[in-house]
């Protein structure tokens, strides 16, 4: 659960905020006609009758949503107000995991104000949103929240006059009326426009929004802690933010992703970025209208005026006479005119007669810089940290671009595609894909040795190399046009072997994507391998290591280092928590993920090159999520280096970032932890430690039982029918396909609605089994190392997090639900077999977990027990209309009678999402 994730609140205030909120959807229902309905609401206190509610009741359902969502609004909001009362009656630095404790704590290890100045700028996150089909929430929904969650932190307000508090609630009261009569689940597939939508949204309302809190936060408990403010009064000397999006660019098993569809994407970025400057500097000429009768500008400032508007002709002219008298306004008026304006037909062109325009977002940086430094200049120091910086810290963050799209696809996709160009070349052995790893590195090296292409740029070779090609030449075109600076990664997903990432750079010379220099060939975009199975994070520094090798690997890292200015080569990995953990449970995919990690730092650094991780992690404990501050300190030593990536997938998006303190408090959680631990790193020795062997054996151990249940005869047939994994793959919560070529194995299922369907059903399985039996095999044989687990819990940050993750797994089961699912499976022997086994293995991974804290869940996981509380009576009773639903959705499928059960999917579906708002997860 998300919610789980909120280190503290104030449990009063939020029962009192859950039943107020729940009042009002009882007068919304009740003033509908749904008297009834509204009395069956889950009000904290009240029992509900299951037995005596109607068993597969849409509006039941859809009520039961609503009240979900407002539960986790009531949950935000008492956090928020919590942590607001912490700082204002103890200070920053009582908050766990944000800057005036991280800062502190450096402070204590001997780091001055100027030592840790040096290091903030350096300091990076980069947040990738993509779309996964894990959003069961359509966009208009999002937004009714967004506007209800602002209003119900109005009504906190303790100094609103009488009218303004009626009006407030009147207004609340309105918005869930309108949620009530909305519906919650797309009735037809969402198409990329509308993802595409939802995620713009984000990157040009609510992160730019959040920005300057971020960096009051920082300057505030900076001055709490008593350092030096005069460390970090340039705007741009703390540490960044940064965002990227698959949306449109991710093609692994999405046939919507055309090359045209990327296109559109890298244009709508474009503009929305060149508008979000628009309205910025607009904003900025507002705040800065300060008249040179009363304050002249110094000689420099009105000298570069002059010289930009002469240099800008009849556009500069109409700049300097839309304010005369006004000179900080004219500056800003030449740099709103030098932007490229943005056509009707959402096109980019540049204003007639115009000789200067903004080529690149640095130089409209320099420019705020200049406004900046002149406005400092005559004593209006306050101006320009109140009103240029902010905007200065926009245009560092956004530029022209808002983030960086990533081009991601399949290696098998790249073999096809390079197979198709052999057969259209004429070559006779052109089964590329079948070829030793020997044979594909030497006709790879060969071939791109030489700047000949394989076909004709106007030739078409097959359907899956038109589709590589055509994104890749969308990238060809954009970089030639705008720069690089919004493109990111050539990500190939399943990477097995060097050969698959080095087919990219031969897909790139077909496109002439590639530049010729006098080292050879260089790659301007960085190709990043994804690392994604168990075995694969095993060999991954092996295939790294001859990846980095090569030489077209080492010039082009080295020549996009020098076009960024970095001091040494940087070299991304992505590596996948999602299918690691579907593959081999949780325990064996966060120990692999860790050992991955630190072999592939040492083998970049045997190279020169500084390793940066790309975390693809998902909204769930199951597909890496976790508490983000314990997912940063678990991280091994000297592997983030003060730059980390990560995705943020589906639900979560929302969840964390919809509503504005929220959202500030997660960001702050990333900039604070990030800079903390690599700090904290770079004065610390890389040693193993003690319990290192023991996680390896308790992985390999956990994972032995966890894939000897998924390989059982049978275990597929009873996962289908024990769980509604056949209702999902029906779902219309993303446009993507749930399984990645349409064959109904465990292998092609997609591992988003292989967790998702587990969490419906209760069981969580990838999140905790065969655990239980690798802690008590511990236990038994080396009892000396089970006790040193024990007294190393909440010491060593990677078993603390491993540990309470699995902990918030077995909490979160509800093993009668399970049962009630397991039920629907037509073979008796079958149901019996797996739910003995799957109840027993929860049972012992529950009596470990607790024989390792040293104490009963309830009390060591008290947050994880209350959330649960909160929503279990409620939960209970919509698992068992989805089990109703679902029994006679199936019937009517196995008679043929397609007509009735098409009938019955809205229901259905309705039932998966509203489970889902009241988990707080989904995939």
């Amino acid at each position: 659960m998300v919610s789980a994730s909120i280190l503290a609140l104030d449990v009063e205030q939020l029962n009192r905020d859950w039943q107020w909120m729940l009042s009002v959807l009882q007068t919304v229902l009740q003033r509908g006609g749904d008297e009834q309905l509204a009395e069956l609401l889950p009000v904290p206190g009240s029992k509900l009758d299951i037995e005596k509610t109607p068993a597969d009741s849409v509006q039941l359902t859809q009520a039961y949503s609503i009240a979900f969502q407002l539960l986790s609004m009531a949950e935000q909001s008492s956090a928020a107000q919590f942590r607001d009362r912490i700082e204002s009656e103890s200070g920053m630095a009582d908050l766990p995991a944000l800057w005036g404790e991280s800062l502190q704590q450096l402070i204590d290890r001997g780091w001055s104000a100027d030592m840790i100045a040096s290091e903030l700028p350096s300091m990076r996150v980069e947040l990738v949103l993509t779309a996964h089909p894990t959003e069961a929430k359509r966009a208009t929904v999002l937004a009714h929240h967004r506007r209800l969650f602002r209003r119900f932190q109005m009504r906190h307000q303790a100094d609103l006059p009488p009218w303004r508090r009626s009006e407030n609630e009147q207004a609340i009261e309105s918005v869930l009326n309108i949620l009530w009569r909305t519906g919650e689940i797309y009735l037809d597939k969402p198409d990329l426009q509308s993802e595409r939508r939802n995620v713009m949204d984000y990157l040009t309302v609510v992160f730019p929004k959040a920005l300057q809190p971020l960096d009051q936060r920082l300057r505030q408990a900076w001055r709490e802690v008593g350092l030096s403010e005069d460390a970090i009064a340039d705007p741009l000397a703390l540490p960044r933010l940064t965002f990227g999006t698959w949306v449109g660019g991710d093609r692994d098993g999405h046939p919507l992703v055309t090359p045209e569809v990327t296109e559109e994407t890298l244009m709508q970025l474009r503009r929305g970025a060149i508008e979000l400057m628009r309205e910025e500097l607009v904003q900025l000429a507002r705040l800065t209208s300060v008249s040179a009768y009363w304050l002249p500008p110094t000689s420099e400032f009105l000298n570069r005026i002059a010289e930009r508007a002469q240099a800008m002709g009849d556009v500069g002219a109409k700049a300097i006479a839309r304010n005369p008298n006004e000179p900080w306004r004219q500056y800003i008026n030449l740099m709103m005119a030098s932007l490229p304006t943005v056509k009707a037909n959402g096109g980019l062109q540049n204003d007639a007669g115009q000789t200067f325009t903004y080529q690149r977002s640095r130089e409209l940086l320099a420019d705020l810089r200049c406004l900046h430094e002149s406005l400092v200049a005559v004593d209006m120091a306050d101006v320009a940290a109140n009103a240029v910086a902010p905007t200065m810290r926009i245009a560092q963050t956004f530029g022209f671009h808002l983030a960086v799209l990533d081009i991601r696809q399949n290696s098998a996709k790249h073999d096809t595609a390079i197979e198709q160009l052999l057969r259209a070349a004429g070559m006779s052995d052109w089964k590329f894909a079948s070829w030793d790893e020997a044979k594909r590195m030497k006709f790879l090296t060969e071939e791109l040795a030489s700047s000949r292409p394989l076909t004709h740029p106007d030739s078409s070779a097959g359907e899956e190399a038109d589709a590589v090609l055509g994104a890749l030449r969308v990238v060809t075109q954009y970089r030639s046009k705008h720069g690089a600076d919004g493109l990111g990664a050539l990500i190939v997903s399943m990477t097995r072997n060097t050969s698959d990432l080095m087919a990219v750079y031969l897909l790139a010379r077909e496109v002439g994507l590639l530049q010729r220099t006098e080292n050879g060939p260089v790659c301007p975009l960085p190709v990043v391998p994804l690392f994604e199975t168990i075995d694969d994070l095993e060999r991954s520094p092996e295939i790294y290591d001859r990846f980095l090798q090569h030489p077209i690997t080492r010039n082009s890292l080295a020549a996009i280092a020098q076009r960024e200015g970095s001091s040494a080569p940087v070299g991304q990995v992505m590596i996948g928590y999602s299918d690691s953990n579907k593959d081999g449970g949780i325990l064996a995919s966060l120990v692999g993920l860790r050992h991955a990690q630190r072999k592939l730092t040492h083998v970049a650094r045997s190279h020169g090159v500084r390793a940066r991780f790309f975390h693809g992690r998902g909204g769930t404990i199951s597909r890496g999520a976790g508490p983000t501050h314990r997912f940063i300190k678990s991280l091994p030593d000297h592997t983030i280096g003060g730059d980390m990536r990560l995705t943020e997938q589906g639900e979560t998006i929302a969840q964390k970032y919809a509503h504005e303190p929220t959202a500030i408090y997660n960001l702050e959680l990333f900039l604070a932890g990030v800079t903390r631990k690599s700090l904290a790193d770079s004065r610390s020795k890389e040693a193993e430690h003690p319990l290192e062997p023991t996680l390896v054996k308790l992985a390999a151990w956990a994972r032995s039982t966890y894939c000897e249940l998924l390989h059982s005869e049978g275990f597929v047939e009873f996962f289908r029918e024990a769980t509604p994994i056949d209702a999902i793959e029906q779902s219309r919560i993303g446009s993507r396909p749930a399984r990645r070529t349409g064959q109904q194995t465990l292998d092609d299922l997609r591992a988003i609605p292989w967790v998702f369907s587990w969490g419906q059903a209760r069981c969580y399985l990838s999140g905790w089994y065969g655990v239980g039996s690798a802690l008590k095999k511990l236990q038994t044989e080396c009892p000396d190392e089970f006790a040193a687990v024990k007294k190393s819990l909440r010491d060593w940050a990677p078993l603390h997090y491993l540990i309470s993750n699995v902990a918030t797994s077995v909490t979160a089961v509800d093993i009668e639900v399970m049962k009630q699912y397991a039920a629907l499976v037509d073979n008796a022997t079958l149901r019996e077999r797996f739910v003995t086994d799957i109840e027993s293995q929860w049972k012992l991974a529950c009596e470990m977990v607790e024989a390792v804290y040293g104490g009963p869940m309830e009390s060591q996981r008290p947050n994880v027990q209350r959330m649960i509380a909160l929503r279990s009576e409620g939960l209970r009773l919509l698992h068992r209309q989805q089990i109703s639903l679902l029994q006679r959705w199936r019937s009517y499928n196995k008679m043929g009678e397609h007509a009735q059960a098409d009938a019955l999917l809205p229901a259905l579906l309705l039932s998966v999402n509203a489970i889902a708002s009241g988990l707080g997860t989904t995939g």
